[in-house]
């Protein structure tokens, strides 16, 4: 394993962090950005995708990511109108930082078995 050194980190920073880690650990942002980086377009998609979340927090989420720049609406004034959400470059960016953590999470889980299984 490597030694990570990070240096003098102030204060600024840390808040940076947290609020960064807050937003990308708040229930249901991963599923969603995951459901984008899968294709999801429509509100149908990404309820479809993202199991067991309610419309109206669904809602809220995908407001909420629009509003921090990692998720785009459009709006085609088609009868009836026809809203679309794509991932920004900063939420495929995300996305590809979360997944590290993925792996991370999945060695850690056979870690956790293996011994188990002993």
């Amino acid at each position: 394993m490597s030694n990570v050194e990070f240096g003098h980190i102030d204060e600024e920073e840390c808040r940076r962090f947290q609020s960064a880690a807050e937003l990308a650990g708040r229930k249901w942002n991963a599923a969603i950005l995951m459901a984008g980086a899968r294709g999801a377009r429509r509100f149908s998609e990404y309820r479809t995708l993202v199991d067991g979340i309610s419309d109206r927090l669904l809602a809220a989420r995908l407001k909420e990511l629009e509003f921090e720049g990692l998720i785009a609406r459009e709006v085609q004034p088609t009868t009836p109108v026809s809203i679309s959400y794509t991932l920004t470059t900063s939420g495929r960016q995300l996305i590809s930082l979360l997944h590290p953590l993925v792996t991370w999470s999945q060695s850690r889980q056979r870690e956790s078995i293996e011994p188990a299984a002993r």
